[in-house]
């Protein structure tokens, strides 16, 4: 079965459009005829090849709508219920119709004999690397309702951090935007006009205003050059990162770096063992649960280091021993790993060591948001402080002149 979309009309005129599944594209025209409908155009959601694939395969859905779907799709294979039938319920009880359209190209794929995950290949725009790995382990563990249920509840957790985090930087950043536009347009109108003033009385101006002059020229004749510079040096940095090389390169700075190594640390030893924690306690085998988890973890220097242990855990060596020797993981993770390997509670203990640097990570994003506010006022109060004390002072010098 396939899905596809049509426009078709009633024998009153009436346009209509939807999606359905046939095993054809005449067997969907055939269809459209028995429900008394003429069909104007049918087209298959996933020929290969076509734009609407390609398009489709890079879409992304709302974090709040996978959610849904993911905690649907688990309920439904936790009652039992087959996959390729599960999808199909979901599909017809969504309102998004690029969800629906999503859903039955995924059960095309398994009724094609495909596994669930290999479909999920098709799609990373929508299913993100740590969403995929974890389906696949899970399959290979016969642990999917599990796992799916466990993805719904990270996903709902990402998206009311997001939220939170959107929420609290609204205010700075339209903050900071306002205020250089301010400030630009000082330096390119008002402040020429004063100097004009100055120049023509003859006042001898002090350091900060000559300094703001100069800076106020510089913005001027070359305000727009710098920007459309700095817009192509973005996009070029994007381009670039984009490549493995690069990328590893810039990944493996950010995790030596003294300004981000803690944060990053924090930020993938919180996914790693996360994911491992649940894919072990869901019954998948520490070597599988291991090679799934590495690949979940963003950085990718940490990834590689993930994957090394996951080798010696395969030799023969312990767990706690082969993340020591990395040196990535937290000193504190690592004695919980170590205790559980001892009391045969390692799934366990993985969880309350990911909950610990959740709630750590937490705290300190927390912190950096609340800092953001002040540090934006700040930074921009000195700045218009500083352009009027530079307006100011040749008008007191002036009219101490006049005096």
């Amino acid at each position: 079965m396939a899905a596809f979309l049509y426009r078709a009309v009633d024998p009153d005129g009436k346009r209509s459009k939807g999606l359905l599944e046939a095993s054809s594209e005449a067997a969907a025209r055939a269809s459209l005829r028995q429900r008394n409908l003429l069909p104007i155009a049918v087209e298959p959601t996933r020929a290969k090849g076509a734009s609407r694939d390609l398009s489709l395969s890079r879409q992304k859905l709302p974090l709040k709508r996978l959610a849904l779907v993911t905690r649907q799709v688990a309920t439904l294979i936790g009652a039992q219920v087959r996959i390729e039938d599960a999808l199909r319920i979901v599909a017809d009880q969504t309102r998004s119709s690029g969800a629906a359209t999503l859903l039955l190209n995924l059960r095309s794929a398994v009724l094609d004999g495909r596994s669930f995950s290999a479909a999920l290949d098709d799609y990373p725009g929508t299913f993100g690397q740590y969403y995929r790995a974890s389906v696949r382990a899970g399959e290979s563990a016969g642990r999917l309702a599990q796992v799916m249920e466990h993805l719904a509840l990270h996903i709902e957790e990402q998206a009311r951090n997001r939220q939170s985090l959107n929420l609290a930087l609204i205010y700075p950043a339209l903050l900071a935007v306002v205020s250089l536009g301010v400030i630009v347009a000082l330096l390119t109108f008002v402040v020429p006009d004063i100097v004009r003033v100055f120049t023509s009385r003859g006042a001898d101006l002090p350091a900060l205003t000559k300094g703001l002059i100069a800076v106020s020229d510089v913005v001027a004749r070359y305000g727009l050059a710098a920007l459309a510079v700095a817009v192509g040096l973005g996009v070029a940095a994007v381009l670039v990162l984009r490549r493995p090389g690069p990328r590893r390169a810039f990944h493996r700075t950010l995790l030596r770096a003294p300004v981000s190594r803690g944060m990053v640390l924090r930020i993938n030893a919180a996914q790693f063992s996360g994911t491992l924690a649940t894919l072990v306690q869901s019954g998948v085998p520490l070597a599988d649960a291991l090679r799934a988890a590495s690949d979940t973890v963003p950085n990718l220097e940490f990834r590689a280091a993930m994957r090394g242990v996951t080798e010696r855990v395969t030799d023969g060596a312990a767990l706690s021993v082969a993340a020591q020797e990395t040196g990535l993981l937290p000193p504190m993770l690592v004695a919980m790993i170590a205790s559980g390997e001892a009391g045969g509670t390692l799934g366990q203990s993985l969880e309350r060591g990911a909950e610990d640097l959740a709630r750590d990570l937490k705290a300190m994003v927390a912190t950096i948001v609340a800092l953001v506010e002040p540090a934006v006022l700040l930074v921009m109060g000195g700045i218009v402080m500083l352009l009027v004390l530079a307006i100011l002072l040749p008008i007191v010098g002036l009219n101490a002149l006049a005096g």
